[in-house]
């Protein structure tokens, strides 16, 4: 009866691969280990990108901050008109 889990497995005949299947084999490991550097890479510019949003957030922030207090404190008024 099916349990509706999917399994797979393979098997690779160590003994029996050629040269070419071998080479083969080899460039496509070298692209899976070129992978996750490229999605490091990525990775890293994207919390680069987020460290530089926060800043310009906090500087905002502090800004808007100053502005209100010297607002309030009658500092800086209104002009109406």
């Amino acid at each position: 009866m099916p349990t509706g889990r999917i399994t797979s497995t393979a098997t690779i005949p160590v003994g029996n691969i050629r040269q070419n299947e071998r080479d083969q084999q080899n460039q496509v490991l070298v692209r899976l280990n070129g992978e996750p550097t490229a999605i490091a890479e990525e990775l890293s510019d994207q919390d680069a990108a987020l460290v530089a949003y926060e800043q310009r957030r906090a500087k905002t922030r502090a800004l808007k901050q100053g502005l209100m207090e010297e607002l309030l404190t009658g500092r800086t008024r209104l002009v109406e008109g």
